[in-house]
């Protein structure tokens, strides 16, 4: 997982909960890299799950809630980093119906070695999107308030639903339609 993901995460860390927070899930991690990341590093996925479990733990806020609230941080991030990726699109269905076919591309070439999710389009029309996420990681929940930051970001709303298609959220269904 790219050092980015890591980095972003422990600065909106230190932001809602305070540095202490943040040295007490590094320590409580017990994290083969200390807890010493810079953004175009590589780390062990487990050192994120760690670091979430302990949080979690420390505030008792859900996983599930963490990655929402994080993805919303992290949505913020990429607009001021990489504003060349979003502002290509004019609507949120085309951007999400994108991720595959041209944000992750960008995504790569910046990141060579990112194993990124993969986002395969069921169904799309102007106003829908049907997509199913996989990966090994089950981080869906960050993509969903990645999802719910597009439409944030265009000024519009949309109910999305999803549907844990493996039970144990590496391949998730989302149903997307703009209100």
């Amino acid at each position: 997982m790219k050092g980015i993901i890591f980095t972003e995460f422990l600065e909106l860390v230190e932001n809602k909960f305070g540095l202490e927070v943040v040295d007490q899930i590094i320590q409580e991690s017990n994290l083969p890299s200390g807890g010493i990341y810079t953004t175009v590093g590589t780390y062990d996925f487990a050192e994120m799950l760690s670091l979430l479990k302990k949080l979690s733990a420390h505030t008792t806020i859900s996983i599930d809630d963490l990655l929402l609230t994080y993805s919303e941080h992290f949505f913020g991030v990429l607009v001021e980093s990489y504003p060349g990726l979003i502002s290509k699109y004019k609507d949120p269905i085309e951007l999400l119906s994108s991720i595959e076919d041209h944000i992750h591309v960008e995504v790569q070439k910046i990141y060579p070695d990112a194993e990124l999710p993969t986002f395969e389009i069921l169904e799309k029309t102007s106003s829908s999107l049907v997509l199913v996420y996989k990966s090994s990681r089950a981080m869906y929940n960050f993509g969903l308030g990645l999802m719910n930051k597009t439409f944030d970001h265009y000024n519009a709303t949309a109910t999305i639903l999803l549907e844990k298609i493996k039970e144990d959220g590496t391949e998730v269904k989302f149903s997307i339609t703009k209100n």
